[in-house]
């Protein structure tokens, strides 16, 4: 399933990531261009795979490592309610 965010949830990309502003609490959040990736990826495709292997191809990260970073920051993201 593709990863959504939910409708009180405003994205602005900027030079070093992405911004995210909550609009519930107005609690801002801020993604690095790694995370920026993995959202990206799995907005398309909603694939962790797909979003492993940006990540792997992209950054000097080993498959393990990226693996858990996508996973935490799904987790992460549905936890806050800002993703679906």
């Amino acid at each position: 399933m593709a990863l959504r965010f939910g409708t009180d949830v405003s994205t602005t990309e900027t030079g070093y990531g992405t911004v995210l502003l909550d609009q519930r609490n107005g609690q801002y959040w801020e993604l690095n261009p790694t995370a920026t990736l993995i959202v990206r990826v799995l907005m398309e495709s909603g694939d962790e795979t797909a979003a492993v292997e940006a990540l792997t191809g992209a950054y000097d990260i080993d498959r393990a490592a990226a693996e858990a970073d996508v996973a935490e920051l799904v987790a992460e993201l549905r936890t806050s309610g800002l993703a679906a």
